[in-house]
C-alpha cells in the first residue's frame, strides 16, 4: 500500500492535477473541497479518489474531517496545503471580510491542517508537507496585499516549521506557483493576461501538471533532505 496522502482544494485546477499525479504514482490519496458540489462529484467519478467536504478555514471542522479519514484510510503521512481563494481590491477599497476570508482559507488552513497531522506524523518519524504558495507572496501584486500576505505568510511558516520537523524525518516545503492555466488564472481579464504572459521568459502560462510535478519531487521518500525550501516554478517571471 502506498502512503497516504491528504490534498487540500484537491478537486479542480492545481489540487487536481496534484491528486491525481499521486495516485498515479502510487500513494493512496485523499482529496478536501467545500465550495463546488458537482465539480467534487466528477472528480471522484473520473478519478476514483475519494473527496472529503469540510471548510479548511475551521479549525473544528477540520478536526472532525481528519479523524474521519484517519478512521476510514489511515494516518495521514503526506499533506499538501493547496486550498486557496481571492478577494481581489486595492487596500482603500477592501472589505475587512475581504482581508479576513482569504487570510483565514489560505494561510490559516495551513496550521489547521499542518496542526492536526504534525503529532501523528512525528510519532511516525516520517512526514511530508508541502505549502502551495504563489509568486505573489514572493513579489506583491497590486489589488492582491490579502492574498500576497496569506501567501507570503505560508513560506515563512514553511521555514520555521521545517526547523521544528527535520529531526523527526519531516520535510516542510513550499512551492510558489506562477501564473498557471487555471480557472482562477481564467478570469482574469484578456488584455491583462497577454501582459502577464509577455513577461515571462518561457513565454506561456503555467500548467497543472508543471506544479504536480514539483510536489511529486518534494514528498518523495528520498527527498528527506530538502526541507524549508521554496520551489519556484513561474516560467522565469521572477527570479531571486
Amino acid at each position: 500500500m502506498g502512503r497516504i496522502a491528504l490534498v487540500t482544494g484537491g478537486t479542480r485546477g492545481i489540487g487536481r492535477a496534484v491528486s491525481e499525479a499521486l495516485k498515479n504514482a502510487g500513494y493512496r490519496v485523499v482529496a478536501n473541497y467545500f465550495g463546488n458540489e458537482e465539480a467534487a462529484r466528477q472528480f471522484s467519478e473520473e478519478t476514483g479518489i475519494p473527496a472529503y467536504k469540510f471548510d479548511v478555514s475551521s479549525f473544528p471542522d477540520s478536526e472532525t474531517a481528519i479523524r474521519k479519514i484517519v478512521e476510514e484510510v489511515g494516518p495521514i503521512e503526506i499533506l499538501v496545503n493547496n486550498a486557496g481563494i481571492t478577494r481581489d481590491a486595492t487596500l482603500h477599497r477592501m472589505t475587512y471580510d475581504q482581508w479576513e476570508d482569504v487570510i483565514h482559507t489560505n494561510l490559516t488552513s495551513c496550521f489547521n491542517l499542518a496542526r492536526l497531522v504534525i503529532e501523528s506524523m512525528r510519532d511516525r518519524g516520517f512526514g511530508r508537507i508541502v505549502n502551495i504558495g504563489s509568486i505573489n507572496g514572493q513579489a506583491g501584486q497590486y489589488g492582491q496585499v490579502n492574498y500576497a500576505a496569506a501567501k507570503s505568510g505560508i513560506h515563512g511558516f514553511t521555514k520555521a516549521l521545517a526547523q521544528e520537523s527535520a529531526a523527526k524525518g519531516i520535510t516542510v516545503n513550499a512551492i510558489a506557483p506562477g501564473y498557471v492555466d487555471t480557472d482562477m488564472v481564467r478570469s482574469v481579464p484578456h488584455a491583462v493576461l497577454e501582459k502577464i504572459i509577455a513577461r515571462i521568459p518561457a513565454g506561456r502560462l503555467g500548467r497543472a501538471d508543471d506544479i504536480a510535478r514539483g510536489v511529486l519531487f518534494l514528498v518523495a521518500d528520498d527527498a528527506d533532505f530538502v526541507t524549508g525550501a521554496t520551489l519556484s516554478i513561474n516560467g522565469g517571471q521572477h527570479m531571486y
